[in-house]
């Protein structure tokens, strides 16, 4: 199975450029004199839609040929790729429909509708239900994360982010479906191949985890159980496990107690909303996972997304 290349990675952003925003890179002194690195911050809240999911549906978009532009597209989403996708569609003209878990935040389920996308809420699977709803009106699949335009765009937050700190020790991501660990190793092994690529998940959706242990990608025997719904991924891609194994990209599993208490730390000491599937990196450092960075090594940890309400924050206080 071909992998993304570097150059693809390069295209997508040139493709991008002037729609995703550049997102700043800031050091933070407290969580650096804490961790005992010196961490640099990927700031993917402050991006369209409020997370980094928007670069690879805007290359996805931009990659759909005119009869799958006319047809419409559809995808399957917790809420960050869905409002990205809706709102990337929208913006070429082209219908978009979105199947969500019935769970799905509120806040990011009118969001995708505020943005143009048609919801469609399930209790059952997911993918089987996005089958039946194309079968049926004929649309085109936007995979969340198993597809190499997607997997490019999202690469490109680390290509920023090896712009500003080009000698990175390391690179830190959550593992959700795995689109961004895996842009952002394309990206690192292409640029600065020493750097370690570390991607974290919650205890309760390890679904790459278990993969890399069982030397193929798997689908979890149970649903997804997590605070961090932007990490639920049910199964491991098999374009996402063979970039994760063949860049020798770390998974480490944390549980949601530590990703809670990284969320608010996150927000205390950066002063940045974030919401949990962006804490997830920060969790696995602050447990040590995979073994301590020597002292004052260089980390991209890249703060996927802010899509958080008020609701949910009073649930996790």
């Amino acid at each position: 199975m071909p992998l993304v290349t570097y150059a693809d990675v390069q295209a997508a952003r040139e493709r991008i450029a002037g729609r995703a925003y550049r997102t700043p890179v800031v050091r933070s002194r407290n969580l650096s004199a804490l961790l005992g690195v010196d961490l640099y911050l990927k700031l993917e809240p402050m991006q369209k839609t409020g997370s980094f999911k928007v670069r690879g549906a805007l290359n996805r978009v931009a990659a759909l040929t005119a009869h799958e532009k006319a047809r419409g597209v559809i995808t399957l989403s917790a809420g960050n790729h869905a409002q990205a996708l809706a709102w990337a569609a929208a913006g070429a003209g082209v219908g978009c429909v979105v199947v969500m878990p019935a769970t799905a935040v509120r806040s990011k389920v009118e969001a995708t509708r505020g943005y143009g996308g048609e919801v469609i809420q399930t209790d059952g699977d997911l993918m089987a239900t996005v089958e039946t709803v194309r079968a049926e009106r004929g649309l085109a699949l936007v995979h969340p994360f198993d597809d190499a335009a997607i997997i490019a765009g999202a690469g490109t937050a680390t290509d920023e982010a090896l712009d500003d700190v080009p000698d990175a020790d390391a690179v830190v991501a959550g593992v959700g479906g795995g689109g961004l660990v895996s842009g952002a190793a394309v990206v690192a092994r292409a640029r600065r191949p020493s750097a370690r690529i570390i991607g974290v998940e919650p205890e309760g959706a390890a679904a790459m985890r278990q993969s890399l242990d069982a030397g193929r990608p798997v689908t979890l025997a149970a649903p997804p159980k997590t605070v961090a719904d932007g990490l639920a991924a049910p199964f491991a891609g098999a374009l996402t496990f063979a970039h994760v194994r063949d860049l020798g990209v770390e998974v480490h599993v944390v549980p949601d107690a530590a990703i809670v208490d990284a969320m608010w730390l996150l927000m205390e000491r950066v002063k940045v909303v974030v919401e949990p599937a962006a804490a997830a990196g920060l969790a696995a450092l602050l447990a040590g996972h995979g073994g301590p960075l020597p002292r004052g090594a260089k980390v991209v940890y890249l703060v996927s997304g802010g899509n958080v309400d008020r609701e949910r924050l009073r649930v996790l206080g």
